[in-house]
């Protein structure tokens, strides 16, 4: 066997494992914590040998390996929170009904608890459904292979990146505010009709009867709005795709 049919391209296993590593680590479903971290390298790994050969990395010079390093971290970076926004913005939304629908008064009572994530755990995984089902992921190797045509190794503008990171995150917050809105609405509408229950009827405990009553309602409204829910993330899923391809050309040096 020849060991030296894979010495020429070292330099670009290093770089496209460099890239793939950090991509897979921080992508959705592929990069959650329990995914095997031994598939998570083997996966890297195996990336990166099937395009060592067909992907040529050029270094103008043994200086520029350093900010080559650091542009490859920052790509990597960016392209898995391209991926990333709408889970992020799920776990935002359920962490905003959470509060609404009175599931943090826990957090109040013992502040040990923390935070309830109960909310964001139940609609991250109703939409990682809805991304395994879209065959999202395939999209993602996809793109991750056309990055190095769009994008090749060092020729990152960070300037450019700014501009993109902040349009990402209010393109997140705009998600979050869409999905949370209808059980917040139902919640402000809620609290003003059990304030003119108070106000008719002072005797009543209405700290201890309105929690249930949120509860409720705010399943309720989640339940019914659930296909919107599925058709606004399904919609934004589907453009992660071209959201990439955008993303890549905008940063691009």
């Amino acid at each position: 066997m020849n060991t030296n049919f894979f010495t020429p391209y070292i330099h670009n296993f290093l770089f496209i494992l460099l890239r793939a590593g950090i991509v897979i680590v921080l992508l959705p479903f592929f990069g959650s914590a329990n995914f095997p971290a031994q598939i998570k390298i083997g996966l890297a790994v195996a990336v990166a040998v099937i395009l060592a050969p067909i992907i040529d990395i050029k270094i103008p010079g043994k200086g520029a390996i350093p900010l080559m390093v650091i542009h490859e971290v920052l790509l990597g970076m960016t392209f898995a929170f391209v991926a990333r926004v709408v889970f992020f913005a799920i776990e935002m939304a359920g962490q905003m009904i959470s509060n609404a629908m009175g599931l943090s008064i826990a957090n109040v009572f013992n502040p040990e608890i923390g935070q309830s994530t109960e909310m964001s755990q139940l609609l991250g995984f109703i939409v990682m459904l809805v991304f395994l089902s879209m065959d999202a992921h395939h999209d993602l190797i996809y793109m991750f292979v056309r990055s190095y045509e769009w994008l090749p190794a060092g020729e990152m503008s960070i300037g450019n990146l700014v501009p993109v990171v902040v349009s990402l995150g209010s393109t997140m917050f705009i998600i979050a505010l869409k999905l949370s809105a209808p059980v917040i609405l139902t919640m402000v509408i809620s609290h003003m009709l059990l304030g003119f229950v108070y106000k008719a009827a002072p005797q009543i405990n209405i700290f201890f009867v309105a929690y249930p009553i949120y509860i409720v309602v705010g399943l309720v409204v989640l339940i019914v709005g659930m296909p919107v829910l599925l058709g606004v993330t399904g919609n934004y899923i589907g453009t992660i795709k071209d959201e990439m391809a955008r993303v890549l050309i905008a940063v691009k040096g």
